[in-house]
């Protein structure tokens, strides 16, 4: 996989007590409203961060400023810092593609491509030039799809379409389609929400497994799941971070008020 830039060739590996990323005084602006109220956190490695709060919080655009999908919209502006291993992401030297290589993305509804199953995990690695030859690809492929528990499903039809699994096979499609690439970071925006319960406690299951391997952050509105799959969780109200903790503290004994509120029900 390319690098970011050239600084980022010698970039240290993080260690568990650094974070992976670090937001400093983000705000984001949509023309004139101001969206995202300088909102700081520390995201630690190898781990699963949760999103929560009332719809239009925040919560799912400053989870696009992690791997700049903010840019696509034109009246979009974007100040602070994010750093990914201490690197900026924002600087200019950053090329906003290969940030998506070492970023992935899975968005609330399955959205594979309309190509057969291997195809859909292949084309970021090909794309990207990770194989020199069909060997390789097949084993990256086969890989992805191991990771995303879905290589027994599919293993016999991998020249079958896409887009002919159940909802929560081709979400695990795209959660391959995202592992693939080899990125250090996995952003989910409610990955579960159009799944029924059985394909969602797959999925759920599949986070806590790849959570060995990459970061995760995660938007969900459901509270049950925040409290089953992540370690750390951080509330959003009105475009502020209100506060962010151990997963277990934010929802037996949060330190805001309007974290009790919303976990309670009270709104949202």
């Amino acid at each position: 996989m390319n690098n970011l830039s050239t600084k980022m060739t010698t970039t240290k590996a993080p260690t568990m007590t650094e974070p992976k990323i670090t937001a400093r005084t983000v705000q984001v602006f949509y023309g004139e409203k101001h969206a995202l109220k300088d909102v700081q956190i520390d995201i630690r490695p190898r781990s699963v961060t949760a999103f929560i709060g009332p719809s239009g919080c925040g919560k799912s655009t400053f989870l696009r400023c992690i791997n700049r999908m903010n840019d696509t919209i034109a009246s979009c502006r974007v100040e602070g810092r994010i750093l990914i291993d201490g690197e900026d992401i924002y600087d200019s030297k950053v090329d906003p593609v290969q940030l998506r290589a070492k970023v992935g993305m899975v968005f609330q509804k399955p959205n594979p491509f309309p190509k057969s199953i291997y195809e859909n995990v292949a084309y970021g690695p090909r794309i990207h030039g990770l194989a020199r030859n069909k060997a390789e690809l097949d084993e990256i492929v086969a890989s992805a799809l191991q990771k995303a528990g879905l290589w027994n499903e599919v293993k016999d039809r991998l020249d079958s379409a896409g887009t002919g699994l159940s909802g929560g096979q081709q979400q695990r499609l795209c959660i391959a389609r995202a592992v693939a690439v080899s990125p250090e970071v996995i952003l989910m925006d409610e990955p579960c929400s159009a799944l029924d319960p059985i394909a969602t406690a797959k999925v759920e299951e599949l986070i806590h497994e790849l959570r060995e391997n990459f970061t995760i952050v995660i938007v969900t509105h459901s509270m049950q799941q925040a409290a089953r799959v992540s370690q750390r969780t951080a509330m959003f109200h009105l475009g502020e971070l209100v506060e962010e903790n151990d997963t277990d503290k934010m929802f037996t004994n949060p330190d805001d008020q309007r974290t009790q509120d919303y976990i309670m029900g009270r709104f949202g």
